[in-house]
């Protein structure tokens, strides 16, 4: 450990943002950097504690507690103290493909679970993990590493989101030759098209890395469904390996009246056409410009559609959120080192405070009708407050509350609820087991579907899940893989 007592002698400090007003107007990132010396005391705030539970992973209480791809935050953090950025990246590229992404997406399940975090608020781990990459990326020291030699064997992966890229990269790296296929024009799934550009930037940070993929050897293939415009079977035919990282794309919808009105749209449908048009420098087909927006869903999604609408120029912002607020502090039952279930104000909703005056958020409604004007567009939201109870069979559901229906303006309605699982076309192209959530069946650390072969990863396998779950999975898969293809296996 580099400083015993700097967790004593420093406060924990973020570097500063553009301000809301100011980033509203543009798409670009607006995370400033930090100087090094900041960072160097930030990174002394590290305890070297004897159970350190930061890169655990662990599944607790059904969510993350600690970093899922077990990062080695102590030692890159006493690398960062003692100025050594070189060897920190080294550490940080051991565990972790991409971590330019993870350290400007991820929840930092890492920080929840920090030792220090247990009395004092918890290192910045997901800042300084976001710096060592950068000043990799700067210095020059990230460069292509193309493996010395090719095993012959040929490996194809649907899909390029986190899971697909991070298989492709260790099976790479072990010598494999590797095509993904992709539907969409650009490579990157939801890095690309799922996260808005001011959050991820995709020229700047996401074509940076696959542009770095292609240059060791991956080959891309856009414009491609598999089992659409190519056959599953041509590439059984094909390939010595399969490993599908499709993603739970299905997005859960709100089947009440009025649902098939014009101006009702998936939140994905939102964002992806969103973010199509500003990297093609161009006005967007779905607008939120001088509209009335609700937004149905309270997660990073939601979020992420309150940060578009504001920089469309929307009239007014509401976002419901079925749940109940989440209290200021952790509560009795949501102790350490669980993920912290407390009230925070993430960078959309900090927007939409600063140009309407209040958190958007409306907590414990649900929307009960879509109401129509005369050409069929919608014009209004009807809801109803809920209160949690359980039913018969010990379940917790929300029951209306009589007397709190209000209707609410809305030209724009976007649905951000959450998904289902993955599409199943391709599923039943190859005609595999799936699981009660109509998830591919395979299990976890083997990653081996009902046909051999044919492999799954991500968010198609788990269901809807973190960044940091995929690239976990897709770094599980490529080595389940290349144990399949050579008998035996060098990857981590």
């Amino acid at each position: 450990m580099g400083k015993p007592t700097g967790f004593i002698e420093y406060l924990r400090e973020l570097p500063s943002e553009t301000e809301p007003l100011s980033r509203i107007q543009t798409w670009d990132e607006f995370h400033l950097a930090m100087p090094d010396e900041k960072l160097r005391n930030q990174s002394a705030r590290c305890m070297d504690c004897g159970t350190p539970f930061c890169h655990t992973g662990n599944l607790i209480s059904g969510m993350a507690s600690g970093c899922p791809i077990n990062n080695l935050i102590p030692e890159w953090n006493d690398l960062v103290y003692r100025g050594l950025w070189k060897e920190a990246l080294t550490r940080l590229h051991k565990t972790n493909n991409f971590p330019e992404f993870t350290g400007r997406v991820c929840p930092a399940p890492c920080e929840g679970s920090c030792v220090l975090g247990i009395h004092n608020p918890p290192v910045t781990i997901k800042n300084i993990e976001y710096s060592i990459v950068e000043k990799g990326w700067e210095s020059g020291w990230i460069v292509p590493e193309p493996p010395e030699k090719r095993t012959g064997k040929q490996v194809a992966v649907i899909g390029s989101g986190p899971a697909g890229l991070a298989a492709a990269a260790q099976l790479n790296r072990a010598g494999h030759w590797v095509t993904v296929y992709e539907r969409a024009d650009r490579p990157g799934g939801l890095l690309m098209y799922g996260i808005p550009n001011m959050k991820l930037d995709k020229a700047a940070v996401v074509q940076r890395r696959l542009n770095l993929l292609e240059q060791e050897g991956v080959r891309f293939v856009c414009n491609t469904e598999v089992g659409k415009d190519l056959p599953a079977e041509q590439l059984m035919q094909e390939f010595d390996a399969l490993l599908l990282c499709t993603g739970a794309t299905k997005p859960r919808d709100l089947p009440i009246a009025g649902r098939d009105l014009q101006g009702i749209h998936f939140a994905m449908e939102f964002l992806t056409q969103n973010t199509q048009a500003v990297l093609e420098a161009r006005q967007t087909r779905i607008s939120a410009a001088g509209k009335d927006v609700v937004i149905i869903g309270g997660g990073d999604t939601g979020t992420d559609c309150v940060g578009t609408s504001i920089r469309h120029g929307c009239k007014s912002l509401v976002q419901l959120e079925i749940m109940p607020k989440p209290p200021a502090t952790r509560a009795a039952n949501n102790p350490w080192p669980e993920w912290p279930k407390v009230y925070k104000m993430d960078y959309g909703q900090e927007e939409a405070a600063a140009k309407f005056g209040d958190d958007p958020r409306v907590y414990t409604t649900t929307a009960t009708q879509f109401e129509a004007d005369e050409q069929g567009q919608v014009k209004a939201v009807h809801t109803v407050e809920v209160e949690w109870q359980r039913n018969e069979k010990g379940q917790f559901i929300p029951n209306p509350i009589a007397g709190t229906e209000q209707v609410r303006p809305a030209q724009l309605v976007l649905l951000a609820m959450g998904f289902l699982g993955p599409e199943q076309p391709l599923v039943d192209a190859l005609g595999l087991d799936r699981d009660p959530r109509s998830n591919i069946k395979a299990d976890y650390e083997n990653y081996v579907t009902s046909l051999p072969g044919v492999f799954a990863a991500g968010d198609c396998r788990r269901g809807q899940s973190l960044v940091v779950w995929a690239i976990n999975e897709g770094r599980g898969a490529a080595r389940a893989c290349d144990l399949y293809l050579m008998g035996a296996t060098d990857l981590p």
